[in-house]
């Protein structure tokens, strides 16, 4: 018995406002469906952010629906659970219990076990790093239920583990309900997996299908588990999704004509047009030699950005470098400049996602959550 673990595919999400990149992820998304239906899985997990935003335009809608029901066509179930960028701040039915309702898969993100072909579900859907403590009781509660269970238990969250990344954890793995054989995770957006001697099974991050602005630009690969569970221990099986290829250049300004002939000649014969940067570092920088030699990569290139990098000075605390994870140095910036871990995570991880796709009412109904919060707490 095998099933897909599948997370983050931010259905809706137009990056640079290029519809290109719109279908890039559609794309992806399909060859995810495509390849568990070649590949005769018994089920799919969605481990959350389905959507990149609560309120998705039709075509992702469409193509969610569309892929789901190849599914069903194929006699394979599917479940999932809610990320945040699936779960609106206003008061509201999110959009994936439609599919639900529609009977095209299931939802399982209310800790609520369910038992599947001799298989033991539980999910829950994001939890706000400021509820955790709340849930203390419902793991307790589903841990119980795993260590009487005699088959393959699997539990999907979405959230961020600390020991994968300090500045995006909210849980440390001790945390968790330790009688799963399979911890199905979302959130984060590189593939990672560790096991730990006091959980029953290993924590698995698929990582995003595609590559989100977040991320910045980088070479990297994406995919998705397909998670053997035939045997006493479950073995997840990384499956490589074809992505459109992203490269980042350092380059002396010196040396700008040099560097760019190298970087067509490595892109030249890539069938999907790839997404470029230069950095470029020097001195008496001439910003017109620099757009002349850029412009010969467009006709090569999807989009190609590029920066001007001073050099690097030893008592200089400038971040001068592109972060393999934005996220981490944005929000390792905010702590320096609020001084509060508690203001840092609300500006990053609570504002800045909603701000982003210009849900101005979402982001007013965050601040005074939080403003209410405040008050309560002064008056204790």
């Amino acid at each position: 018995m095998q099933f897909s673990h599948i997370s983050d595919t931010h259905l809706g999400l137009v990056q640079y406002g290029s519809e290109e990149r719109a279908q890039d992820v559609y794309d992806v998304f399909n060859q995810a469906i495509d390849t568990s239906i070649k590949d005769h899985v018994d089920f799919v997990i969605f481990a959350g952010d389905i959507f990149h935003v609560p309120n998705p335009n039709g075509t992702a809608i469409v193509q969610m629906a569309n892929g789901l029901k190849r599914l069903k066509q194929n006699n394979i179930d599917s479940f999932f659970i809610l990320g945040e960028h699936d779960i609106s701040r206003i008061r509201t039915t999110p959009i994936p219990y439609v599919y639900h309702n529609l009977e095209f898969s299931k939802y399982i993100g209310q800790g609520k076990p369910i038992e599947y072909k001799g298989v033991l579900l539980a999910g829950f859907d994001k939890i706000r790093k400021t509820e955790i403590s709340q849930y203390e009781e419902k793991f307790a509660e589903v841990d119980k239920i795993a260590q009487s269970f005699s088959g393959h238990k699997i539990l999907v969250l979405h959230q961020g583990i600390t020991e994968f990344n300090k500045f995006a954890g909210e849980l440390q793995s001790t945390e968790l309900p330790k009688n799963f054989t399979y911890y199905a995770m979302g959130h984060l957006h590189d593939t990672d997996i560790k096991k730990f001697n006091h959980l029953n099974g290993p924590i698995a991050y698929p990582g995003s299908i595609e590559m989100t602005t977040s991320e910045g630009i980088k070479e990297t690969k994406k995919g998705f588990f397909e998670v053997d569970i035939s045997g006493q221990e479950a073995n997840p099986n990384w499956i490589e999704l074809e992505t459109r290829p992203q490269f980042s250049f350092k380059t002396d300004y010196q040396e700008l004509s040099k560097t760019i002939d190298e970087i067509s000649e490595k892109i030249a014969e890539i069938s999907k047009k790839p997404i470029v940067e230069v950095n470029i570092q020097g001195e008496k920088i001439e910003t017109d030699y620099i757009q002349a030699q850029i412009a010969r990569l467009n006709s090569m290139v999807l989009r190609c950005f590029w920066r001007i990098s001073a050099k690097q000075v030893s008592d200089s605390s400038v971040f001068l470098d592109r972060p393999n994870i934005i996220d981490d140095e944005m929000y390792r910036l905010s702590v320096d400049a609020l001084g509060s871990e508690q203001a840092a995570n609300l500006a990053i991880k609570e504002l800045l996602p909603v701000l982003s796709s210009r849900q101005i009412q979402e982001a007013s109904q965050i601040i005074i959550e939080n403003f209410e919060k405040f008050k309560k707490e002064k008056k204790q």
